[in-house]
């Protein structure tokens, strides 16, 4: 009996061990999961990684709430990363509803909630999360991104100062802050607080390209591009940064390099904003069938583009095509009705499609026929409907005062519009030489 008590004991001994090796092993893999999913920004794990892992350890914490809470947290705002914004109001929801104090909880749903355009909530959340945790530099700096998508930049910036105080080495408060101090244009702070990101995080594009677009602002394109060249380098996949740099070449006068950019962030995400700065270019150029194809594209991307409208109008306009002009930027004007371009742009098309009118029309030529206009006077009257149409009232007029007279009163007003007609040539005459004369001391 001893001898087999004693190979029972063994038995149970082997299994006890193998049991011991198991949860060993769980508890090694919970350990790496939880590892995986706790937030980071240094991590070298993916996203998909991330929720891998979060979601392994989410299912293991039932029993244990605020840990599982995080674990939701960390997941919800993983997918908020990856622009999976339903999923993540679902996990931050969940985890809010286990553990209300959580503080990073509301911090990123004020992030989603921001990023789908619910302003309003955003700002509720962010106000939570700096109650719950009011030495969280995070939380201010998330909130400063709220009151500066409502343009609210001075509320902003001090959002911004209370993150910088709290985290002095905090590299995006100061991008952010920047981004703050460039809309109040302020560029000079801007700047120095870009250049302090860039020293605290020499690996951040956003930086960069948020460098470059304020230097843009000075005029300091070289650098600009620079700096554009810099984020593209940093992180080669993201379409804006060669938008960016698009738009720098294009203050540059450099119309092609400002294409290819474009042709790459095209290729990176087909944007509204991407294909019409192409067009722009190719407008530039001269080439207005390829620039009336972009706006085409970027209008079918988004109908309510009202600077695509204004813009293909501008082409339209080039090629001669006054209406289709004309109707592109009356569109331009239903969508932004204080869109003053478009506006100023609608009024020289319609005078020059009555100018146009005035030459076609016998009711609006004037009183001598355009074909033979020769005078500078002449010429002056055929290209403005409205000196033709006074130069036929004037000239009727005149040939009515003629047939109510006879004699010397008729030979009198013959010879006074005589001397009208000279005296109006001799005052265009003396206007253009003194016009000629001034564009000769400029150059």
């Amino acid at each position: 009996m001893r001898r087999g008590i004693a190979i029972f004991a063994a038995i149970g001994l082997a299994a006890a061990a193998a049991q011991a090796q198991n949860n060993s092993k769980d508890s090694a893999r919970d350990s790496t999961n939880a590892a995986i999913c706790a937030p980071s920004d240094e991590t070298a794990v993916s996203p998909e990684q991330r929720i891998a892992a979060c979601t392994a350890l989410i299912d293991t914490l039932k029993d244990q709430p605020r840990a599982l809470a995080a674990a939701l947290t960390a997941r919800g705002a993983t997918f908020w990363y990856i622009n999976k914004s339903d999923f993540a109001l679902k996990d931050l929801d969940r985890a809010i509803a286990i553990d209300p104090n959580n503080a990073r909880a509301f911090r990123e749903l004020s992030n989603v909630y921001r990023t789908i355009g619910r302003l309003d909530r955003a700002l509720a959340d962010a106000n939570t999360a700096v109650q719950l945790d009011p030495n969280d530099a995070e939380a201010f700096d998330n909130r400063g991104n709220v009151f500066y998508d409502n343009r609210q930049y001075d509320r902003a910036i001090a959002d911004f100062n209370e993150a910088l105080r709290l985290k002095p080495d905090f590299a995006l408060a100061y991008n952010d802050r920047g981004g703050a101090y460039y809309f109040k244009q302020d560029y000079a702070a801007s700047i120095k607080d870009l250049d302090e990101a860039i020293r605290l995080d020499p690996k951040s594009a956003n930086a960069f390209t948020n460098r470059a677009t304020t230097y843009s602002k000075l005029g300091r394109i070289d650098q600009a591009i620079a700096d554009d060249t810099e984020a593209i380098r940093l992180d080669p996949l993201k379409p804006e940064f060669f938008y960016n740099r698009g738009l720098a070449y294009v203050d540059n006068g450099q119309y092609d390099r400002a294409i290819a950019d474009y042709n790459e962030a095209i290729r990176l995400r087909p944007e509204a904003r991407f294909l019409s700065s192409r067009g722009d270019s190719y407008n530039y150029k001269g080439d207005y069938d390829r620039a009336i194809a972009d706006y085409d594209r970027a209008l079918a991307l988004n109908p309510g583009f009202s600077n695509a409208y204004n813009n293909r109008g501008a082409a339209y306009g080039k090629k001669g095509d006054v209406d289709r002009a004309i109707a592109d930027y009356e569109q331009a004007l239903r969508i932004e009705p204080q869109f003053d371009e478009a506006a100023g742009n609608l009024a020289a098309a319609r005078r020059e499609r009555d100018r146009r009118a005035a030459l076609n029309s016998d009711n609006l030529l004037p009183s001598f026929n355009c074909k033979n206009a020769t005078l500078a006077v002449e010429k002056a009257i055929c290209s403005d409907p409205d000196l033709a149409r006074l130069d036929r009232e004037i000239d009727a007029a005149y040939k009515a005062a003629l047939a109510s007279r006879n004699g010397k009163a008729a030979a009198q007003l013959r010879q006074d519009q005589r001397d009208f007609l000279a005296d109006l040539r001799r005052e265009m005459e003396l206007r253009l030489a003194a016009l000629r004369g001034m564009s000769a001391r400029t150059n």
